[in-house]
């Protein structure tokens, strides 16, 4: 058997290589391996925002992410003053695409993403200013210039954030990206890798996808059952919610397995953020991509306040301080996040002895047997380079 491997990627018990069909037909007839699965691709999916979900409720009481170290894995960052003044908060770069050592971005939507989470407004004189202004970043490139990246290449940057997270003090992982989920998420590397990060104890934000208006369009990862899932709104560009509608791209649930998806939304429709093409620039983008990071960095103020937050808790804390605006869960999950409620004494000190159950399904759709036994799988990402000019 002839084959050329890329990665081993023992957080989904997988490895990532190429060969030729033939070959690929004998190893699907090898009892040890429970699945194939191609190494497809997957895509890149603040003023107004800020008042929007009153985050000035968690800065005047001093919460703006200081010492919470956030991760990005997406198309890198390219050093814009509102991320470097008045510190530089960039704690680490790790290239998965060209392996280079100083950091940079040839597409723009990573280095938007970073700013919506921790932009520090220094360049607009505090207009424009993230949602943890205060927050570290990592930022990991696994996606290209085009905005597209192989499954295998974010799977293992997504395991190198969680063999990094002590020496970085990461608690939390933003991934801005997805890929078609045709079967259940057991079936999907990504979202087995999102499980294996939240069992390491980081919080991780995903986007929802911009395949909507249909149901059933969650997209990998953001169908992993662990993860804060985030589907985006139009806020009409004003702070109240009670004129506030379920942008028209953002995918829909419920996922295959029938869960409830997403979890929350969030601003995410022309939101303004930093631009890769100068070092002091603005841009406005749209889509999921830009919503996740939002309650992203709602989770870095939590983090903050609660040092020894797990997961669990912070995804029940952002999903239980949400106010509804009339769409169903389908489209809405619990509604818009509200910081003003979430930094509520007495909200927070509810969650002290709450019970946390495990993600809502729906009884009447999908199938869900488990997690697999780690000890068990062999997962195959095979690169078809026949298919793909790369």
């Amino acid at each position: 058997m002839s084959s050329k491997l890329k990665y081993e990627l023992p957080i989904v018990g997988a490895i990532a290589c190429s060969m030729n069909l033939n070959d690929i037909s004998s190893l699907s007839n090898d009892p040890d391996v429970e699945f194939i699965s191609f190494d497809g691709k997957v895509f890149a999916q603040l003023d107004i925002v800020n008042e929007s979900i009153k985050t000035n409720f968690p800065k005047e009481k001093n919460f703006t992410g200081e010492g919470v170290t956030v991760a990005v894995v997406d198309t890198g960052f390219s050093p814009h003053v509102d991320l470097i003044r008045p510190t530089n908060r960039i704690l680490g770069f790790k290239d998965f695409v060209n392996n280079r050592n100083k950091p940079y971005d040839d597409n723009g939507h990573g280095t938007h993403i970073a700013g919506i989470i921790a932009g520090s407004g220094y360049s607009s004189n505090g207009k424009y200013t993230g949602i943890a202004p205060s927050a570290n970043l990592l930022i990991v490139k696994a996606l290209d210039s085009s905005g597209s990246g192989s499954t295998s290449d974010i799977v293992s940057a997504i395991q190198w954030v969680i063999e990094t997270k002590d020496k970085y003090n990461t608690k939390i992982l933003n991934l801005s990206l997805g890929t078609p989920a045709n079967s259940s998420y057991t079936s999907c590397p990504l979202a087995q890798a999102v499980e294996e990060a939240v069992k390491s104890g980081l919080t991780v934000v995903c986007a929802a996808g911009n395949s909507g208006p249909s149901k059933g369009t969650i997209l990998c990862p953001g169908n992993a059952p662990s993860g804060i899932t985030v589907g985006a709104i139009d806020d009409n560009k004003t702070p109240e919610i009670n004129d506030d509608f379920i942008a028209n791209f953002s995918s829909r649930g419920p996922t295959k397995d029938g869960y409830k998806k997403p979890d929350v939304v969030a601003p995410g429709v022309d939101i303004m953020s930093l631009s890769n093409k100068n070092s002091s620039g603005y841009i406005s983008l749209s889509g999921t991509s830009m919503a996740t990071p939002v309650v992203t960095g709602a989770c870095a103020l939590l983090h903050q306040k609660h040092a020894d937050l797990t997961p669990k808790k912070a995804k029940k804390m952002i999903v239980g301080c949400c106010s509804n605006i009339g769409f169903s869960q389908n489209e809405q999950g619990a509604g818009v996040i509200d910081l003003e409620k979430l930094f509520d004494k007495d909200y927070a000190s509810k969650y002290d002895t709450i019970s946390f159950n495990d993600p809502e399904k729906f009884d009447s759709q999908g199938v869900f047997g488990g997690f697999i036994d780690d000890n068990i799988i062999i997962i195959l990402l095979i690169i078809l380079l026949f298919l793909w000019d790369i």
